[in-house]
């Protein structure tokens, strides 16, 4: 139950319909509650507010307020069992809910630009607005009204702070027209004209404002508003917003002046660069994997062990598929790795080699990786850095496909990552934990809390500029709508998104997967590198360790059957029985269903 005082004062169930709370005491008695935040008010003091002079009876109006109200907000409760949000203590009674649309307000009005925007959106109209002149909701509705008023003028600030100084100029004309005492609209408002281009229209604006506090308040504007006219008339550059264009040349350059042609600074300042540059997605990601490489090969050429050491341990860039994006590559990467561990001591260093190992060596059988695992998690947990344990969690998580049935294994460490990387504000380790857990849940057959972990990165991706994260959020999503346009418009996100590791046979696959669960012909495609468990031949192989084995073992066992054959029947079965209580959903992209169903 969703609860609305941004505008009139309403209630909204799972469904998002308008819940019937009949009369306007009623509506009162809810209002009432609300304002007093969980608090239990007492039952004398409900008729207090409801009645300037209460009738005879008006104790029993309320308890019969209240009876009606419980039916509205649960009409699924059982008779005679407690309620469970306008609950009865002591005297009186009490609001047990999280869920109004002001409290959702007030946390966002600190947010990013986006937050902010969907929490402006929330307003219906005046607070509590057919409680208007009701004396117990006033200080409440002017906290609120102020908090909002701050919230446009904060909107604007980013937009200017943004270069969106035309998308603020239409707001704040309007947030001055309607409150025209705030002086801090009035300087926005004249700034965004000024930095459109129109100069004489942000003196304009000044004039009004001037005219505006002498002629109805009797005051002059403050030094802000003076200090803004006498800048524009002198065009004074400081008006100019600062471009993040600008900032980099002008550090790039100071960086060429201070480091010089040194080799081994630079290479690994690239480092730190490309690991930037990976989280953009596109072709961000693409440069960074190319450059990664050469970066590597540059140290091990100048000698230098422990600068190769760090050339590799340094791309710590969080890991979310388990097929590589190009296995020549990271085969290379891995050799490296091995090569530097042999001559490396330092426990740090030692912890990000493994984990580099760990991490290239996605979807391989080979043991050596899983110890690399083991290994880098053992090292990291005995220092005091929670940047390495992340990373080598990751590490941990990427080597923990190697058979069905370890989605609660994985969702621990996605529980770990979050909460490890939420305290020590390492935010793309955070984004990495909460799509652990979407994948896990997912295979858990926990949809709710999958939904939740989605909403979290998503969340977390805006804040942070993180493209990549909506591609799989929005894979998420398609699986759970398990229709063939959602898996479409899903696929659309990959086209240039750097990861063909990921794309490749992804989309056929899912319609695929789809196809089967709703008994339909399988679609004549490209299926690339999943092929052999689509349209098998002879000798059907094991499918690779990742987070589509419960699927492909699936297939497997779907080909298998088809066939008649005994011995694959007998293989599948065996691999897929760990994970007999999981969904084929590991991946959080595509699902065949209860992995019982091919038991």
């Amino acid at each position: 139950m969703e609860f609305g005082v941004l505008g009139a004062v309403m209630a909204w169930d799972d469904d998002g319909q308008p819940v019937e709370l009949k009369g306007p005491r009623h509506r009162a008695v809810l209002a009432r509650l609300i304002v007093a935040r969980g608090r239990v008010v007492p039952a004398t003091r409900l008729v207090d507010d409801l009645w300037i002079d209460p009738p005879a009876g008006a104790l029993s109006a309320v308890r019969t307020f209240v009876a009606s109200l419980r039916r509205a907000l649960e009409p699924d409760r059982a008779p005679r069992t407690p309620a469970r949000l306008l609950v009865t203590e002591g005297p009186g009674y009490a609001l047990r809910t999280d869920a109004v649309d002001a409290w959702r307000f007030e946390k966002a009005v600190g947010g990013t630009l986006p937050e902010l925007q969907q929490a402006l959106a929330l307003w219906r109209g005046p607070a509590y607005a057919d409680f208007a002149d009701e004396d117990w909701v006033q200080a409440e509705r002017a906290r609120l009204t102020e908090l909002r008023l701050r919230a446009v003028e904060r909107q604007a600030e980013y937009q200017l702070a943004l270069g969106l100084a035309a998308e603020a100029v239409p707001e704040l004309d309007a947030h001055v027209t309607e409150h025209p005492w705030r002086e801090e609209a009035w300087r926005l408002l004249a700034l965004a004209l000024y930095r459109t281009g129109r100069q004489g229209d942000a003196l304009a604006v000044l004039r009004r404002a001037r005219t505006m506090l002498v002629d109805q308040l009797g005051v002059d504007p403050g030094t802000a508003l003076s200090r803004l006219e006498t800048d524009i008339l002198n065009q004074a550059d400081h008006l100019e917003p600062v471009s993040a264009g600008r900032v980099w040349e002008e550090a790039a350059a100071a960086y060429d002046r201070t480091v010089g042609t040194g080799a081994r600074v630079r290479l690994e300042s690239t480092v730190g660069l490309l690991r930037d540059l990976a989280v953009t997605g596109g072709g961000g990601l693409e440069a960074a994997r190319r450059h990664r490489l050469a970066a590597v090969t540059a140290a091990e050429e100048l000698g230098d062990a422990d600068l190769t050491a760090r050339v590799i341990g340094a791309y710590d860039v969080p890991a979310i598929w388990t097929r590589s994006d190009d296995e020549a590559q990271a085969a290379a990467i891995v050799a490296a790795a091995e090569r530097a561990l042999r001559t490396q001591q330092h426990p740090a260093a030692r912890a990000r080699l493994l984990t580099t190992i760990a991490l290239e060596s996605r979807g391989s059988r080979e043991p050596r990786a899983r110890d690399a695992a083991r290994e880098a998690e053992e090292i990291a947990r005995g220092l005091d850095d929670p940047a390495l344990l992340a990373f080598a969690l990751n590490g941990v998580w990427m080597q923990s496909c190697h058979r069905p049935g370890l989605a609660p294994q994985r969702d621990a460490i996605g529980m770990e990552l979050v909460d490890l990387s939420a305290r020590h504000g390492l935010f793309t380790y955070e984004v990495l934990g909460h799509l652990i857990r979407l994948q896990a849940r997912s295979a858990l057959n926990d949809f709710p809390s999958a939904d939740q972990h989605a909403a979290a990165a998503d969340a977390l991706a805006a804040r942070h500029e993180l493209p990549l994260v909506n591609v799989f959020t929005t894979w998420y999503r398609a699986m759970s709508a398990d229709t063939q346009p959602a898996y479409r418009k899903a696929a659309e996100l990959l086209d240039g998104a750097g990861m063909p590791g990921l794309q490749e046979g992804l989309l056929p696959l899912a319609l695929a997967c789809h196809h089967l669960r709703h008994r339909l012909p399988i679609p004549n495609l490209d299926y690339g590198p999943y092929t052999p468990w689509i349209r098998p031949s002879h000798d059907v192989p094991e499918p690779p360790p990742g987070l589509l084995l419960e699927a492909l073992w699936c297939l497997t066992a779907y080909a298998a059957r088809e066939r008649d054959d005994v011995q694959l029947l007998a293989r599948a079965r065996a691999a897929l029985t760990p994970a007999a209580a999981e969904l084929s959903a590991g991946s959080g992209l595509l699902t065949l269903g209860p992995v019982a169903d091919y038991l």
